[in-house]
Order: C-alpha cells, then structure tokens, then sequence
C-alpha cells in the first residue's frame, strides 16, 4: 500500500465497515451491472441466521469500492479489469461475515447503549476541533457532505455496529497475550538489517539451447503424473445478446449530451491541486528523536545549493508509493491528512518546507506548482460522453432484448429459433474447465458457474456477460481423466526447460558461491552477472533484480557478516548474495520499542483467533445464499 493510500483512508472514518476501508470520493465511473436493472435495493442477497444482507447495501458499498480503485486505476478502469480484480464475491462474503459477528452479539446477548455512542461521536477526531466537538450543526452538514448524504439516524446506526463489533472481539479475545520471549523476537526479525551484494542469475537466460528429449519429457510427466491430471471439461452453446454490437446502432443527440454534460458537470471538473516532492521517514515502532535528527541533516541537504530534491527523495523516502517518482504527489484539498495538505498548500512554488511531523513520521515537502481549478469545455469530452451514452443505451436495449425473449427461451432448439427470428448470434465455446475462458465469450464466471451445474439439454436464465447477456444449453461433458503424454506435451515441455533453466543457473552461481568471499565483485563478473549493491535493508525489502523474497529473506538473514550464501533458488531466478554488513537491535532499541511491538503482536494475535473463533462461529449458523439474486446482481 502506498502512503498517498494511507493519507486518503485516514479521511474515511465515515463509513462502517468490520474488514472494509472504505475511501468516499465522488463517483467518476460506475460499472454497467449498475447501470442495467437487477434485482431492487430491498431484495436480500443473502441471510445469516435471519438477518437480511441487501442488494442495495451491496450496490453502496461496491461504488465505495469502485471509487477506490479508480483512484489506483485511473481512467484504464472498466468492466473486464473488474471482473480481473474480483472484487464483488469478496465484498458479499464480507458483507456475509459482518451481519455473522452481529449475530453473534446478539448470541452472547452484548448491546451498546445510546451513550456508548454518543461518547464515540464526541471523541471521533474528524468531529473535533483543537480537542472540542464541532457541535451539532457542524456535525449534520459534514454527514451531509458524504457520499451518498448521511442522516444523524443513519451514521449513528453504522457506528453503533462497530461498536457492538468491537465488544464481540473483545469478549472473544481479550484473554490473548503475548509473551516477552515473543516481543523480543519480533523485534530481532524487525530491527535486523543487511547491506548486501547481490548477484542475479536470471534463469530465462539459459533457456536458448535446451531441446528437451523424449526421455526427457517423458521422465517428467512420470515423475509428476499429479500435475498433469485434466479436470471436468464442458461444452456449451450460447445465445448472445451483444451490447457491443448493438451500440453501433444506437442513436445519440446533441441535446443528450449537453444534459449529460450539465448534470455531470464535477466529473469534468479538476479542482485545484498542488503538485509536490515529498520525502518521509516513519515513526512507528522507532526512536522518534533519532528519526528527527536524521531528517533535519536530510532538510539541510535538500536546501543546500544545487541539491538534487527528486534525488534525495529516490534516496532517503520510506514511502514505498513514491519512492520510484522521486517522491512525487499531485493532490487537492481534503486527500491528505492535515498536517501534510496544510504544509503543502502553505509554500510557494520551489520552496521547501521545514520538517512536517504527521501520524506516519517526518516529511520534507518541495512544492513543484499550484494549479487553478478547471472545467473542461464540452468540445474536449463530447466524444467521451457519447460513447459513455451509447454504451449506457446498447446496454439498455440488450437488457430489454434479453427481458423479452427469455419467457420464450425453454430448449435448446429454442435458443436457435429465438436466434434466427431476432437476427441474434449462436456461439459453440468449445471444451473448457471452470478456469478457463469460453471461445465466443470470454471468461465469464457466471457462464462457468451454470454451465457446470447444468444436466445436458438443459438451458439456463440470461446471464450477465461482459459484453451483454447469454443464454446458453449445455452440449457435452468431458469426465477428468489422467492423459496421455501427447495431451500435455507442450506444458510438459515446458515444465522441463523451466527446471534445466534453473538448474543451468544454479551451476553458474556456485561458482559465485564458492568464490565470492575473497572478491565477490570479481567473481560474479567472472560468472558473467553484474553485482546489484544495496543499502542496509530489513527483511520483507525489495532487493535489485530480484523483489521481494521470503526464500532469500530466510537465507541471507541467516548469515554472518561476511559471509556468502549458496545459490538460492526463486521462482524465476537464482541469487548470490554477500552480507557486507548486518546490524542487530540494540537494549536501548529494544526498550524503546517494546510496548509498541507488544501492542502490534497483541492486535495481530487477537485478530488471528477472532477470525479463528468466526470461522467456528459460523458453522453453526444457518446462512443461506440467494444464487439467483446474487446472479443477477454481479453475473457471477
């Protein structure tokens, strides 16, 4: 996560969610499954012991997510990325788990009473102002200005959940502990650091030449039969009804784009934004004098003449957001937490701020531009526009096509019939798995999910689709069986040049291994690689060629200073590494950080067996799914 990430969640204390952060922005883009009918807010998706979950409380929470990932995604955020990050069955099973833990409260009989709170409100910091509650007026005006609008009745409600949420955890767990022996291991693992040189044998680059041999191939698959086992396999033939086809033939006018236009107006406007370069060093779990004396030797670099600010930043930042970018951030006003916006909207173009000290450590922040709020012209997004309504109407009229066949749609040879009378096209997916895409649709889950619950001959409802809605009968089941060699002949293949590739860089890196500790530099060049130094590093770090590698975490913490390891294998390369230098915590570290570990362990601990104890929990309750509603809702 980056640390624009964290600023922008520390502004969503509005919204209640058990596993959920949920980031308010206003929405510039909403998927077309919620855009195209669907079942009503009040149908239930699902129920947990009685208690209802709400398509309408899905359709909320999913645009919150929506927002989210269009601040990470940007402008390549569309239907087909959705359905790649797979974020809809999650959000339900969370939503699934949330009324669970509200069911169990009301099994252990926990309540929260209406001072419980009203004390939570008066202490919300986002409701104070220099340690006083903004009163009631103010209070109702920032509920207001939540998107969707809040009423008093409505937040009240959502906080008394996680409050009562918050008393299920703690009767559940608050017996947890944790044992000294374990902060002070934690704090080893935490402040142990390497400097290390690293040399990278990147096994694709011994692919060329290895002509795998029958026996080869056929040792493989011996070996590794398990592997190699084809799974269920069916086929299907479909009716599609296209949106994308039939947005060609849709109509727009120049009126609808202006009202289009004028009603959307904030989607086309850019508020004002400072543009900036900032570099942090984070407190947590650190001696924060120490932190400070290092940054304020950073702040007298970073004013020196001729100082290299994007440098520096490259150089010194532990934000891992914006590290690569030299630290670089364009926001506007109410993104980032308020000791950082009020530092940066203060300066003056090419000045650099003194040390800023927020709730993730110290910043050094250089202002690159201020830019005025904007509104483009609707010249420049009239195109835009009206490919979003002609897509917006396509997918109106294959809802409406797909709402008047569907009664006539009972057999198979209705799919053809139906198919010829309206002009409409019948795909064949060919043989495919769960995971696989369908030839002619794409990878559908709902398509995958009704196909293999289907009996030959039958035909399903509409189904949602990337592209529209299908209709589809099922035409053949292929059983699992163990194949025959020539069946996976190419993944066998390749399975064998990936293992000789690796096997091939390993040869190469013991070389390195064995004479690295007398001139490690000499002997990677010697071996044909080039050595990648880094600067003293923790575990969990991204190291040169290589990113971020528990196998070699594990390998390189376990040596001496000085010592060289044995090639280490990875999923794609092989790696030699000199330990330079290691530096291990110190008693005075240690007793700085102790209770800050312990809390984290303790937090991490009671968060473990809480979901444990759910897990348990659950079983013995009575959920049950509404598939229908659910198919309707997402296609999935």
């Amino acid at each position: 996560m980056t640390m624009l990430d964290n600023m922008r969640r520390h502004k969503a204390w509005l919204k209640w969610s058990l596993g959920l952060v949920v980031v308010t922005f206003v929405l510039l883009y909403v998927p077309s499954f919620l855009q195209t009918g669907g079942p009503s807010a009040t149908d239930t998706i699902a129920t947990v012991d009685g208690r209802a979950v709400k398509a309408g409380d899905f359709r909320t929470m999913y645009a919150q997510q929506v927002d989210a990932y269009r601040q990470a995604y940007g402008a390549s955020l569309n239907d087909q990325l959705l359905k790649q990050l797979g974020i809809e069955q999650r959000l339900i099973q969370q939503m699934i788990d949330e009324e669970a833990v509200l069911a169990e409260a009301n099994r252990l009989g926990l309540k929260v009473t209406d001072a419980e709170v009203l004390a939570r409100i008066l202490r919300l910091p986002a409701l104070q102002e220099n340690g006083v509650f903004i009163g009631d007026a103010r209070y109702r005006q920032m509920l207001s200005m939540q998107r969707p609008p809040l009423t008093p009745a409505t937040f009240e409600e959502q906080l008394r959940k996680t409050l009562l949420a918050e008393k299920v955890q703690a009767a559940v767990s608050g017996w947890v502990r944790v044992s000294d022996a374990d902060v002070e291991k934690e704090y080893k693992s935490k402040s142990e650091k390497v400097k290390l040189e690293v040399a990278v044998f990147n096994a694709a680059k011994f692919r060329d030449g290895i002509q795998p041999t029958d026996a080869d191939l056929q040792a493989q698959f011996t070996a590794h039969t398990d592997q190699y086992q084809i799974g269920e396999r069916r086929r299907v033939r479909f009716l599609s009804i296209d949106a994308q086809a039939l947005r060609a033939k849709v109509a727009v006018t120049d009126a609808e784009i202006q009202a289009q236009y004028q009603s959307n107006i904030a989607t086309y406007s850019t508020p004002e934004q400072v543009h900036v370069r900032h570099i942090l060093m984070k407190t947590d779990g650190k001696n924060d004098a120490a932190v400070k004396t290092k940054m304020e030797g950073i702040l007298a670099q970073a004013k020196a003449p001729g100082a290299d600010f994007a440098k520096l930043a490259t150089q010194y930042t532990e934000d891992e957001g914006s590290k690569d970018k030299g630290g670089e951030y364009e926001f506007g006003k109410g993104q980032m937490v308020k000791e950082f916006e009020e530092a940066s909207w203060a300066l003056k173009k090419d000045e650099i701020s003194g040390l800023v000290k927020s709730q993730f450590g110290y910043h050094i922040i250089k202002l690159l531009d201020k830019r005025d709020a904007n509104v483009k012209p609707l010249e420049a997004v009239k195109a835009q526009i009206d490919d979003q309504l002609r897509w917006t109407k396509a997918q109106t009229e294959a809802q409406k096509i797909s709402d008047e066949v569907a009664p006539s749609i009972k057999t198979p040879s209705d799919i053809e019939r139906i198919a010829q009378s309206r002009g409409l096209v019948v795909g064949d997916s060919g043989l495919f798995s769960r995971e696989e895409p369908l030839a002619g649709l794409g990878f559908v889950p709902s398509v995958s999910a009704s196909a293999f619950t289907m009996k030959q001959g039958d035909v399903s409802a509409a189904l949602k689709t990337d592209r529209g809605f299908a209709f589809i009968t099922l035409a053949e089941i292929q059983a699992p069986h163990a194949p025959k060699l020539e069946e996976v002949k190419a993944k066998v293949r390749e399975d064998v040049i990936r293992v000789k590739s690796v096997e091939l860089a390993k040869a190469k890196a013991q070389a390195v291994s064995l004479q690295g500790k007398a001139n490690f530099v000499a002997a990677a060049k010697a071996a044909g690689v080039e050595v990648k130094k880094t600067e003293l590093v923790g575990r969990g770090t991204a190291l040169p060629d290589v990113g971020v590698s528990g196998v070699v975490d594990q390998a390189v913490f376990a040596l001496n200073q000085g010592d060289v390891s044995a090639p280490i294998a990875t999923d794609s390369a092989v790696v030699v590494a000199h330990v330079i230098e290691k530096q291990a915590g110190t008693p005075e570290g240690f007793a700085a950080e102790r209770d800050g570990i312990r809390g984290q362990l303790l937090q991490t601990n009671r968060q473990e067996f809480f979901a444990s104890y759910m897990t348990k929990a659950k079983a013995k309750m009575k959920i049950v799914i509404n598939d229908a509603v659910v198919k309707q809702l997402i296609g999935g």
